[in-house]
């Protein structure tokens, strides 16, 4: 301890926790091995005496009776002036109003996103879970953080502890560090609140919905350290949106393996949010450096897996590997038996497949747990210099009522599948995006070109170099071809159906360009650009 980190004593605690896990242990022990008076409200109080502390009601220490069923019980100048009080500046006035000091505030908040989480909450009982009390006493104590200790989460027990035991109070730089996380405790707290109440979730198009508020202030958890970001010069680490219900990375079982690094969790993150769009067939996703480079759908996994790694054996090395249902040991077995990949993932995996990834002891093995098909990505962020952009994420699919023949030839049923295929995956290419497929599987990828005819040039040679004939195939395009000359490629290279969202000043020019060689165009009026 630096001889400027000053202590500050203990000799009174107030405990109202809605998160009782350790606090019994941690009251006896202020209790009996430091002598601490214990206050406490309802059931804090109740559960503490019960495992044989004792405790003062906050009720008999301030004089006044808790009021409107619970609703006010700590709004008292006894526990806000014992906890806001200033040591050696304030001490006249708290005697002369018989306001004893309280040195130690521990307070975690009505479960509010919990309970709002639940889908059968309605209204009244998640504005009966607004905590007002706990809020104010801890931005109290908080605030008087020189003379006063807080503590909002059960982990920093044992810090407040240790301090007492080795310097008989609280240190100054613990009690600095316990301040800023009370007021991050509080920031999160508040944000949930606005956002439920502004309908921050509520569907597009609600008038009353203020999906993009004024003040966005997202407050995240950090969840784990990480060893490095995308180099190893960067720091990183992984932080939890506490709203999140959908399945994801941040809450997935990682079963075995080396821990997530920074790029493996951005790669699985992109191979997870694109598996999902396939929810009608057992299907495969290999991702490398963000993009899918490979995708299947087939009768079974095994089938998909192999379909999609020859779309780009060569990419898929050291892949990210996504399935959309139950991967099983026929599925582990053609894996590991053919590539090395980083990270497999899937909603489950059975105890057989589990046995046979673990030949591969480096190997990360997630599982996510099912999805539902109204999951959706909430809000997206991308931090630029100087503030955020903020978005609605990209969860539109296309359904057949939205497409429009444009060229004199119309796709077969076949070659309609096929293109409604492409398009989901050429929703997750880094845009520009030229996705090539046939009979539910891709051909050859191009992602991530300035310019949409390299990037069907590259999809193109990716499929000479893997052995696939792009001739019959289909084509995908995020966005709509600015000139004719990406049709003419396509022609080419003998694709016999495209589909594109449309809208370019050359429409014209290229729906002429796909009627002289034959091919089928569909319009979309949609978009899908991925930056």
């Amino acid at each position: 301890m630096t001889s400027t980190d000053t202590v500050a004593p203990i000799r009174r605690a107030l405990i109202s926790v809605s998160d009782k896990t350790g606090v019994a242990d941690f009251a006896r022990a202020l209790a009996e091995d430091h002598g601490v008076e214990i206050l406490s409200t309802g059931g804090t109080a109740r559960m503490l005496r019960e495992a044989g502390v004792t405790v003062t009601d906050v009720s008999s220490h301030t004089g006044a009776p808790e009021i409107m069923d619970g609703r006010v019980k700590t709004l008292h100048p006894k526990i806000h002036g014992g906890i806001l009080g200033r040591r050696g500046t304030d001490d006249a006035v708290m005697a002369e109003q018989e306001i004893a000091p309280i040195d130690l505030v521990v307070v975690n908040l009505y479960p509010f996103e919990q309970t709002i989480a639940k889908p059968d909450t309605d209204r009244a009982t998640a504005i009966e879970t607004i905590d007002i009390g706990g809020p104010a006493m801890l931005r109290a104590a908080a605030k008087n953080h020189a003379d006063v200790t807080l503590v909002v989460d059960g982990a920093d027990y044992a810090a407040v502890l240790d301090d007492l035991a080795q310097h008989g109070g609280a240190r100054e730089t613990t009690r600095r560090r316990l301040a800023a996380k009370g007021f991050a405790h509080t920031a999160g707290y508040d944000r949930a609140i606005a956002a439920y109440l502004a309908g921050e979730d509520a569907s597009p198009g609600n008038a009353q919905a203020d999906a993009l508020p004024a003040r966005y202030a997202p407050v995240y958890t950090k969840r784990t350290d990480l060893r490095y970001g995308e180099n190893p010069h960067q720091r990183a680490a992984l932080y939890a949106d506490g709203r999140h219900t959908e399945a994801s990375l941040v809450d997935a079982k990682v079963v075995q393996g080396k821990p997530l690094s920074y790029n493996n969790l951005a790669d699985a993150d992109a191979a997870l949010s694109c598996v999902k769009a396939f929810d009608q067939a057992p299907a495969c996703v290999i991702v490398k450096h963000a993009n899918p480079c490979g995708v299947a759908v087939a009768p079974d996994l095994t089938s998909a897996y192999r379909r999609a790694f020859a779309t780009d054996p060569v990419s898929s090395f050291g892949g990210i590997l996504a399935f959309n249902a139950e991967l099983g040991a026929d599925t582990a077995e053609a894996i590991v038996s053919n590539q090395f990949a980083e990270v497999i993932l899937a909603p489950a995996i059975t105890e057989d497949a589990l046995a046979v990834f673990s030949k591969k002891k480096n190997l990360r093995v997630l599982i996510t747990g099912p999805w539902r098909k109204s999951d959706k990505g909430g809000l997206v962020v991308k931090p630029i210099a100087g503030g955020l952009l903020v978005q609605d994420d990209d969860d539109q699919l296309l359904d057949r009522s939205q497409l429009k023949a444009v060229t004199k030839t119309e796709p077969t049923g076949e070659q309609l599948q096929d293109l409604l295929f492409a398009w989901r995956v050429a929703k997750y290419v880094k845009s520009n995006a030229i996705v090539y497929a046939r009979d539910g599987a891709t051909v050859g990828v191009g992602a991530g070109q300035m310019s949409r005819v390299d990037s069907a040039r590259i999809a193109r040679q990716k499929a000479a170099d893997a052995g696939l004939e792009v001739a019959g195939s289909v084509m995908a395009s995020d966005a709509f071809f600015p000139f004719r000359d990406g049709i003419d490629t396509a022609a080419e290279a003998g694709v016999a159906a495209v589909i594109q969202p449309g809208g370019s000043i050359r429409d014209d020019e290229v729906i002429a360009a796909a009627d002289e060689a034959g091919i089928a165009m569909l319009f979309t009026g949609m978009r899908h650009f991925r930056h």
